[in-house]
C-alpha cells in the first residue's frame, strides 16, 4: 500500500522586544537563573499584567506579512497549564480571538515546485520558563527567566506532505520575520521552536489518521530527520496491525528516534476562559494603515529588484537575500560604490566561506562593508591581485583590521616596477630553457608555467597583466 504523510506545524517565535509581554523585565537571552523575573511574570498573588504595546505591533505586522486577516476586536484567554515551568499555573494566550487568521504563505522547493501553505491562525502568548534536569543529583531545577517572554504562535493547516516542504516553509517564515524585524529567529537560543503534528493515511484518501506531536526540534536538520522517522514508525505500526496513539513525542538527536512523553491534550483539557485582568484589544483603521505603511521590503521583492536594478542572476539574488543581515551588507557595499556583481561574488565566495568556517552568523561578523569596498578598490586600481586580496581578507576578517595598514605592514602591494619585472622575466626565461622550447613547439601550457615562475619570484605580488605582457614581448624577441 502507498502511504501519504500529512503534516501541520505549530511554530513558536520569540519576539525581539526589549521587555516581556506583561511586565518590564528584560527579554535578554541568558543571564543567571531567575534574575530576569519579577512578581508579575512569576504570577505572585495580587499582581496585574499590562500588555506591551510593541508585542501587539509585532504580532499585527507578522499577521499582515503572512497574509492573515487581522482581528479588529480581540482579547486574551487563560490556559490552565499545570507544569512547574509556569509558576502561576496558567498561561495567558489567545484561543477564541487570535490576532490573525486565514493566512497564506507561498513556498518553493526542490526543482521549482510550488505550493501555498495555509495559516490557520497566529496568536500572542507568554512563554514558559525552563526546567534544568540534573541526572547526577536526580533533581530538576526551575529557571523562570523566560517566563513572560512574548511569543507569537503560528499554526498552519495540515498542508505539508514531506519534510522538504516543511523546511521550505520554515526558511520562508524565518526570512519574513527577520526582515520585519520582529524576531531574530535564532533556533539555537530558542527564538524559533517548531512542533510537528504528523499522521499518515492511505494515498488517495481524505480522512486524517491519528496524529502525534513532536517537540524539542531545534534545527531544520532535526526537523527533517524527525519527520522521516515518525512517518516510518507510524506506517510500520499500522502495517503490523497496531494502533497509532495520539500523544506528544520528543525527538532524541543522539538516538535518531522519537519517544513518548505524554498523551496529547485537547483544548478542553486546558479549561480556557477569558483573561479577566486584560481589557479587550480594539484596532482602528488608522492603526492598521500606519503599520502597513511601515512594512519593509521583504526577501522576494528584494530578489526581483536586485535582478532588475543590479543585473544579478536569480540564483545570486536569492543568495543575497537569504538573510536580512547579508542583504543589508550587500546594499551597503553598493551604496559605497562597489560594483554590484563584484560585491555579490565576494560575499558568496569569501564571506560565506569564512562564516561557515567560524560557525558565525552574518549579523554578528566584525568585518564591515567599508572594509570589503576598500579591498575591492585596491584590486581594481591594481595595488593587489585577487589572490593576495583573499589572503588579506582572511587575515583581517575576524577583527575587521585596517586593510591599508595590513597591506603596508606586510609589504603586499602589487609590484608594477617595469624594470624589476623585466629582470625577473629574463631570469625565469634563462632558468627554464625547456619550457621556452616547449612553447615554441606550440605547447601553450608552457607559457602558464613561465608566468607562474615569474609570480613565484615576485612572491605573488607582481601585476599579472604586466608580467604577462612583458613575458610575451621578451619571448617574441627570442
Amino acid at each position: 500500500m502507498t502511504w501519504e504523510t500529512v503534516i501541520g506545524l505549530e511554530t513558536h517565535v520569540e519576539l525581539s522586544t526589549a521587555t516581556k509581554i506583561f511586565c518590564s523585565c528584560t527579554t535578554e537571552f541568558g543571564g543567571a537563573p531567575n534574575t530576569h523575573c519579577c512578581p508579575v511574570c512569576t504570577g505572585m498573588p495580587g499582581t496585574l499584567p499590562t500588555l506591551n504595546e510593541k508585542v501587539l505591533e509585532y504580532a499585527v505586522k507578522a499577521s499582515l506579512a503572512l497574509g492573515c486577516t487581522v482581528t479588529r476586536r480581540g482579547r486574551f484567554d487563560r490556559k490552565n497549564y499545570f507544569y512547574p515551568d509556569l509558576p502561576k499555573a496558567y498561561q495567558i494566550s489567545q484561543l477564541y480571538l487570535p490576532i490573525g487568521r486565514d493566512g497564506q504563505v507561498p513556498i518553493t522547493w526542490g526543482d521549482g515546485e510550488r505550493k501555498t501553505i495555509g495559516i490557520h491562525e497566529l496568536h500572542m502568548e507568554e512563554d514558559a520558563g525552563k526546567l534544568v534536569h540534573d541526572p547526577w543529583q536526580d533533581l530538576t531545577q526551575c529557571d523562570y527567566n523566560r517566563c513572560g517572554v512574548p511569543l507569537i504562535e503560528i499554526v498552519t493547516e495540515p498542508d505539508f506532505r514531506s519534510g522538504e516542504e516543511v523546511i521550505a516553509y520554515l526558511e520562508k517564515l524565518r526570512s519574513t520575520l527577520q526582515y520585519l524585524g520582529v524576531s531574530d529567529c535564532k533556533m539555537q537560543e530558542g527564538s524559533l521552536r517548531c512542533d510537528v503534528n504528523l499522521s499518515v493515511r492511505p494515498a488517495g484518501t481524505s480522512e486524517l489518521g491519528t496524529r502525534t506531536e513532536m517537540k524539542n526540534l531545534n534545527s531544520f536538520k532535526a526537523i527533517g530527520r524527525a519527520i522521516d522517522y515518525e512517518a516510518r514508525r507510524q506506517i510500520e505500526r499500522i502495517e503490523e496491525g497496531k494502533r497509532v496513539v495520539q500523544e506528544t513525542r520528543r525527538w532524541d538527536e543522539n538516538k535518531d528516534a522519537t519517544y513518548s512523553m505524554r498523551s496529547k491534550e485537547n483544548a478542553q483539557d486546558y479549561r480556557y476562559f477569558p483573561e479577566p485582568d486584560i481589557p479587550p484589544i480594539e484596532l482602528s483603521d488608522g492603526y492598521l494603515d500606519h503599520l502597513r505603511a511601515e512594512m519593509p521590503e521583504l526577501a522576494e521583492a528584494k530578489q526581483a529588484r536586485y535582478q532588475a536594478q543590479y543585473g544579478l542572476s536569480g540564483y545570486d539574488a536569492r543568495m543575497m537575500t537569504g538573510e536580512k543581515a547579508l542583504a543589508d551588507f550587500f546594499e551597503d557595499c553598493v551604496a559605497l560604490g562597489a560594483e554590484p556583481k563584484n560585491a555579490c561574488n565576494w560575499i558568496m565566495t569569501q564571506i560565506l566561506r569564512k562564516l561557515k568556517e567560524l560557525g558565525a552568523e552574518p549579523g554578528r561578523m566584525a568585518f564591515t562593508p567599508q572594509s570589503l569596498c576598500r579591498l575591492l578598490a585596491l584590486v581594481k586600481e591594481g595595488s593587489l591581485n585577487r589572490n593576495t586580496a583573499v589572503a588579506v581578507f582572511d587575515a583581517v576578517f575576524e577583527t575587521n583590521g585596517d586593510i591599508n595598514e595590513y597591506v603596508k605592514a606586510n609589504g603586499l602591494s602589487q609590484v608594477r616596477d617595469t624594470g624589476l619585472i623585466e629582470s625577473v622575466v629574463s631570469q625565469v626565461i634563462g632558468d627554464n630553457p625547456q619550457s621556452v622550447s616547449d612553447l615554441k613547439a606550440g605547447k601553450e601550457k608552457a607559457f602558464g608555467f613561465l608566468v607562474g615562475q615569474c609570480m613565484k619570484v615576485l612572491k605573488g605580488q607582481g601585476d599579472p597583466k604586466l608580467v604577462n605582457q612583458l613575458l610575451r614581448e621578451k619571448l617574441e624577441k627570442l
